[in-house]
C-alpha cells in the first residue's frame, strides 16, 4: 500500500484514512494492575470511582474492624465530586466503636483517595464480609540431626548451605508427603 502524504490524508474523509498505525507490545502488566479495570463498573455502580476502598480497607480501619465491616458505597451530593457520604455495613455492635474513630477513618479515606472525598460516615447494621482469622505460625523448626548437620559443613558456597539447611529444617518440621501449592 503506497504511502499517503500527511496532507492528503488529512483531505480524506474519515472511512477512507489510512489505520494509525501504533507501537505495540510494551511491558507486562501485573495483575494487580488489571484488578481495578475488570471491577470498575461493578464498582463504580455503587459510587466507588476506583477499588482502592475496597482493597484497602484493612489498612484504613486496621484489622480487628475490618474483620467486621466493609465499605458499601460513596455518595457525592449532586454536581459534586467531593464531600460525600461514605456508608459503611457493620456487624453486632461495632456501629458506635467505628463512631468513636470517625474523624480518623474520613482522614485515612481522604488521604488514599488523594482529596478530600468523605465528609462524612453513614453506619449501617448489616452482615460484612469477615475476614478469614489469619494463619497460625508455623513451628518452630527443630535440631537437625548430627549426620545432616556434618553434611552441610561440607559445602563451601555459603549461599548454598543456607539453602539447604532450610530446606532439611522445613523437611524435619513437617510430616506426611510435600504438599504442592
Amino acid at each position: 500500500m503506497p504511502k499517503t502524504p500527511p496532507k492528503a490524508a488529512a483531505k480524506m474523509p474519515t472511512a477512507l484514512k489510512p489505520p494509525i498505525e501504533r507501537a505495540r507490545g510494551g511491558r507486562a502488566r501485573p495483575i494487580a494492575e488489571l484488578v481495578s479495570d475488570v471491577g470498575g463498573q461493578a464498582f463504580t455502580r455503587f459510587g466507588f470511582t476506583h477499588s482502592a476502598l475496597n482493597d484497602r480497607w484493612g489498612e484504613i480501619v486496621g484489622p480487628h474492624y475490618a474483620r467486621h465491616s466493609r465499605p458499601l458505597r460513596l455518595r457525592f451530593p449532586k454536581g459534586q465530586k467531593d464531600g460525600g457520604t461514605l456508608a459503611i455495613a457493620a456487624t453486632g455492635a461495632l456501629a458506635p466503636m467505628l463512631r468513636h474513630v470517625e474523624v480518623q477513618i474520613i482522614e485515612r479515606v481522604n488521604r488514599i483517595l488523594g482529596y478530600a472525598a468523605v465528609a462524612r460516615i453513614s453506619i449501617e447494621q448489616g452482615t460484612a464480609t469477615m475476614a478469614p482469622p489469619p494463619a497460625p505460625p508455623p513451628p518452630a523448626p527443630g535440631p537437625l540431626p548430627e549426620a545432616t548437620r556434618s553434611t552441610l559443613r561440607d559445602i563451601q558456597d555459603l549461599e548454598l548451605r543456607a539453602t539447604l539447611q532450610s530446606l532439611a529444617e522445613a523437611l524435619a518440621i513437617s510430616s506426611g508427603p510435600p504438599r504442592i501449592r
